[in-house]
């Protein structure tokens, strides 16, 4: 079944479609898996092969395209008619000879868009260079124009059914982040500290379960912590060392981001303590700022001013916008907390504010969930934002 109800999903499609017009496209063809589920519910492991969602303004519903042993699985998660679940047959994977653009090329023609204005999302994760030739030699009449993000920016103010949603993956989120400070201690392995944190991810509450991350957890320590985006070995954890945790708690695909920093030892060396000081109360001094009317850019020159006093300087953006993805990445591509970014702050927009700091010598990581609400700002979870010693 749909995640949501039906009519919640013919309001995105038609505030979809309003995006289009103000676009001048006819035609938006969907590659983002994100947004073919934001858009009709659209859920399954398929987008290593090709898939998409055509929408047209000509048309009431959607059209799903897909690999023919996926289309039962739209049918069980979508609400879409059986006319508008069109499948390609197997010979069309991987393909040297036909390539799946050409099925979709010809349900455009079929439908008489084969000389519209076409929009792509040319700059997503599952769009492939191939994808436009293909495209572009099967529909010669056609106009392509560039559609990507148009839907990204439709999903970035959240229904009160998507914050519900987000709220149960801050739950599943400090099920994961306890998970990780029970288990991670001197002598353990890193891969067996991961494994706690992915039980707690999938097994969620009592009440929802949890689902796959976008991002799998990622795991520094010791020198690892010079950077970001590392994983786990079988490597085991040692005493007087930090262990930065990027993690995320998720329900429907919807994701909440979790950051905290442990150090496996009575005293953090003075670096470290300085950094967690600093950067724990620029963070509140952050959020004191936050609410509706205030731009993106603003809340990061908001953080900016509340460490000038320190030498800690972040040069990386200082967040972004979140709510449902899939691998792999669950960033929306739309708000970035950083200078040039003019988006004015809505009300249930949902935003990951996360000012890692990674020297050569330590890192130091924490981070905020929040929804904007009418008058300023709320944490989709609760859990302790200070630096963890054990």
């Amino acid at each position: 079944m749909p995640a949501f109800e039906k009519h919640e999903y013919a309001q995105r499609v038609k505030r979809t479609k309003e995006s289009m017009q103000e676009r001048g496209i006819d035609v938006l063809l969907v590659s983002h898996p994100a947004n073919m589920n934001y858009l009709t519910g659209y859920d399954g492991w398929s987008f290593y092969v090709h898939q998409g969602l055509l929408i047209a303004l000509d048309q009431e519903e959607p059209v799903w395209l897909g690999r023919g042993m996926d289309a039962n699985g739209a049918r069980l998660t979508t609400c879409l008619s059986e006319d508008n679940i069109r499948e390609y047959a197997d010979d069309y994977v991987q393909s040297l000879v036909k390539h799946p653009m050409h099925f979709i090329a010809d349900v455009i023609k079929e439908k008489g868009w084969g000389a519209k204005r076409i929009g792509l999302e040319m700059d997503q994760f599952y769009f492939t260079h191939r994808n436009y030739v293909e495209l572009e030699k099967s529909l010669p009449s056609a106009t392509f124009v560039d559609g990507n993000a148009l839907v990204n920016w439709v999903r970035v103010a959240k229904s009160e059914a998507e914050v519900e949603y987000l709220r149960r993956a801050g739950k599943i989120a400090v099920k994961a982040i306890q998970a990780a400070v029970d288990s991670i201690d001197v002598g353990v392995r890193e891969c067996d500290a991961a494994a706690a944190i992915a039980h707690a991810q999938y097994s969620g509450t009592a009440e929802y379960a949890g689902d796959y991350p976008a991002i799998v957890p990622l795991m520094m320590a010791g020198e690892a912590t010079s950077t970001p985006h590392l994983t786990w070995t079988e490597r085991q954890y040692r005493a007087d060392e930090a262990v930065l945790l990027e993690l995320a708690g998720t329900y429907r695909h919807y994701h909440a981001p979790i950051a905290r920093t442990i150090f496996l030892g009575p005293t953090p060396p003075p670096l470290m303590q300085e950094t967690a000081e600093v950067v724990t109360d620029g963070l509140a001094r952050t959020l004191e700022f936050v609410k509706p009317g205030v731009t993106a850019e603003e809340v990061e020159e908001a953080w900016r001013k509340a460490i000038a006093h320190s030498t800690v300087v972040k040069e990386s953006r200082l967040g972004y916008s979140i709510g449902v993805n899939y691998p792999p990445d669950w960033g929306e591509q739309t708000i970035s907390l950083r200078p040039g970014d003019k988006t004015v702050l809505e009300p249930n927009m949902t935003i990951h504010l996360i000012p890692g700091i990674w020297y050569k010598e330590v890192g130091f990581e924490i981070d905020a969930t929040i929804r904007i609400t009418e008058t300023g700002n709320e944490s989709l979870y609760d859990y302790p934002v200070e630096l963890i010693t054990k």
